[in-house]
């Protein structure tokens, strides 16, 4: 299996730099092993019925990308180095491992200033990461994240345009609860509370789990055989209230449909005995075509890179050459892509079929 069997051209016109407006205008298309089907997100309740449970991740991203200053002294007088970072996850000591730019710039002990309120100091490296101890804690340090920080948009669209205040919105879910992503699990930003309040009254249920998505989601497979892909480790965590309701829709023929591959990728990883789990902590599950899903009947989920892990873990769901047909139709009718992109739900046992057998 290589890596040059996920690969695909994509015109770069097509990829969103912003999301649709409102949420719910964003199209989807609806794919089975049979069928390919062009509508809007706000037809979920066409394709979607009564007993079906949509599995939502409630991670919240963080606005973790902080510009800020080092001052120094030296013989030649005082010196002043911009310095940028990106937080990536909070470290058991205290402190946050971070991308900084540029590293070299900085010393062991040296504070960056980030406002009037909010500074860090580096403590260490390791790996090509700084490792900084900030100046407040608990809710003072959200505060102060939350004025001076941006949201971590993916590369390809910082590429394009820095963030701005209108990403602090459109780059968060409207469940989002649990602080500590640095990237939004994308394909749960088309909803509003309208459409979440339609589907409820048709009889779909929501079950919310937690992944909080890390800077490693964007990090290119740099070998040829896939299989040997070592992926990235992220935390999440399945409630015992969760894997239940999971269980009872099972149990009753409903189908499990997680919103995003983040939500995917957690509640497989909670059932690998064949049965979801409550489960905690961090998860290095990398799907890809072979793997045996004991849980996801289906996924709702934007369009992917190239050559990437999540095009792999699509491939798997429903298969090489149905992927293939399916972005060969998506890209021929102007689907947008990535995270501010479009959405597909695919359904691999049929838009209207049975549940996976148990």
């Amino acid at each position: 299996m290589k890596l040059t069997d996920f690969d695909f051209d994509l015109p770069e016109q097509l990829i969103a730099t912003r999301p649709a407006v409102p949420r719910t205008a964003a199209r989807l298309l609806v794919a089975d092993a049979a069928q390919i089907h062009d509508a809007r997100v706000s037809d979920l309740t066409t394709w979607l019925r009564a007993g079906d449970r949509l599995v939502l991740n409630d991670t919240r991203v963080i606005p973790a990308r902080l510009s800020g200053q080092r001052a120094r002294n030296s013989a030649q007088g005082a010196t002043v180095a911009r310095i940028e970072v990106t937080l990536l996850e909070p470290r058991a000591d205290g402190t946050w491992s971070a991308l900084v730019k540029p590293l070299k710039k900085l010393k062991a002990g040296e504070v960056v200033r980030f406002s009037d309120a909010l500074s860090a100091t580096l403590e260490g490296t390791a790996d090509g990461q700084g490792h900084l101890r900030f100046n407040l804690t608990g809710d003072d340090f959200d505060a102060a994240l939350a004025d001076a920080g941006a949201m971590p948009l993916p590369p390809y669209i910082a590429a394009k345009r820095p963030a701005d205040e209108q990403d602090k919105s459109d780059y968060q879910t409207v469940w989002a609860r649990h602080s500590g992503a640095v990237a939004a699990p994308t394909a749960s930003l088309h909803f509003d509370d309208a459409l979440l309040a339609k589907l409820a009254a048709m009889g779909v249920s929501f079950t919310h789990v937690t992944l909080h998505v890390g800077a490693g989601t964007f990090l290119p497979v740099k070998v040829d055989d896939v299989t040997s892909h070592k992926m990235h480790a992220e935390w999440g965590h399945v409630s015992a209230a969760a894997a239940a309701e999971i269980a009872a829709t099972k149990a009753a023929g409903g189908r499990v449909i997680p919103v995003g591959t983040t939500a995917l990728r957690l509640i497989e990883s909670a059932a690998r005995d064949g049965m979801v789990q409550p489960w905690e902590g961090t998860t290095d599950i990398f799907i890809y075509p072979g793997f045996d899903f004991q849980v996801a009947d289906g996924l709702m989920t934007n369009f992917h890179l190239p050559k990437s892990t999540l095009m792999m873990l699509v491939s798997a769901l429903i298969g090489q050459e149905r992927i293939r047909e399916i972005y060969a139709h998506a890209i021929a009718a102007r689907y947008r892509f990535f995270s501010y992109g479009d959405a597909s739900l695919l359904l691999p046992f049929g838009a209207t079929g049975p549940n996976r057998p148990q």
